[in-house]
């Protein structure tokens, strides 16, 4: 890319989107970052309330499945960055057509549009499309076996980008990263919910016996993941986005109540949700090639990032509880 970029980040008001727009801000004095969010649950103009005012950065607000807001933007882009989704696993199992709507036929409308003018397209995407493993790592050429509603759309949408490419040679670019923590994170989600319960004095609910292992990572170690690709990235590849970091929900359960000194009395274990993953565990080896490594341990990232709950009741108060 050039000296002067405009990008399109798409769920710029989520949490990693949110987290990127103002890394790359930060970084490239050159870029001017345009964010199209609807504003979802999910979606919060807070997260990015410190930059709101930069000449650089223009929020407009909308639907990734409304074609014609999709055709204003595009053509003044060099590259399209798409976060936006519904995201949340348990949210997939009792209403998954949400997902469908806007993991699958947003992503057709925007790359039909970068189709158009030719953009390039970069596809957030999440390690839960390969499924559970028992052993050993995922690597990028590993079989999709998604488990759930949410890790399907995500896989579907997959398929469409790299059929862009194929079948148009429209220049695509994947990543798939593992679970992310850090600031900004909706409270439904597994670290900033413990969190705030924790510090509210609430039960936290631990599905099965707490025995999942996930593999986390920073989320600003994701940021400059996908930043990486973007600029090194060859097109048409997909690149795994890891923090070499599995734990068990028990762990970091045990671990955010010793940050926050509560009792592990809080703890209530409940029945396993259907179609519970096991594990998860990506191999990095190529983000390597690339030159990137993440920055962050977990003890750092989670003793950080619940920190920044506590000290920040401003940003998670007026939504803890909603949705």
């Amino acid at each position: 890319m050039g000296d002067s970029v405009d990008v399109l980040v798409t769920g710029g008001c989520g949490f990693i989107g949110s987290n990127y727009i103002r890394y790359v801000l930060e970084k490239y004095p050159e870029y001017h970052v345009v964010n199209l969010d609807k504003l979802t649950y999910a979606g919060n103009l807070d997260n990015l309330r410190d930059i709101e005012n930069n000449p650089r950065y223009t929020f407009v607000k909308g639907d990734i499945c409304d074609k014609e807001r999709v055709k204003e933007i595009i053509p003044s882009c060099d590259v399209i960055i798409n976060f936006a989704a519904e995201s949340h696993v348990d949210r997939s199992i009792t209403g998954p057509e949400p997902f469908i709507r806007t993991d699958v036929v947003g992503t057709f409308t925007l790359l039909e549009a970068a189709r158009q003018h030719d953009v390039t397209f970069v596809q957030i995407s999440t390690d839960e499309v390969y499924g559970s493993l028992q052993e050993g790592e995922f690597r990028e050429d590993d079989p999709l076996k998604p488990n759930s509603p949410y890790s399907a759309s995500k896989a579907s949408a997959e398929l469409l980008v790299r059929s862009y490419h194929v079948t148009y040679g429209l220049p695509v670019l994947i990543t798939r990263s593992s679970n992310n923590l850090g600031p900004y994170q909706h409270p439904e989600k597994l670290i900033p919910k413990f969190t705030l319960n924790a510090l509210q004095g609430k039960t936290l609910t631990i599905y099965g016996t707490g025995e999942n292992v996930r593999d986390w990572i920073y989320v600003l170690d994701n940021c400059t993941g996908i930043d990486t690709v973007v600029h090194r990235g060859s097109s048409g590849e997909v690149y795994n986005v890891g923090g070499e970091n599995e734990r068990t929900n028990l762990e970091i359960t045990h671990k955010i109540l010793e940050i926050l000194d509560r009792p592990l009395s809080l703890m209530e274990f409940v029945e396993d949700r259907k179609g519970h993953d096991f594990r998860y565990a990506l191999n990095v080896e190529k983000m390597r090639e690339l030159g990137w490594n993440p920055q962050h341990s977990f003890e750092e990232a989670l003793e950080r990032t619940v920190l920044w709950y506590r000290d920040n009741e401003w940003w998670w108060r007026p939504i803890f509880g909603r949705g």
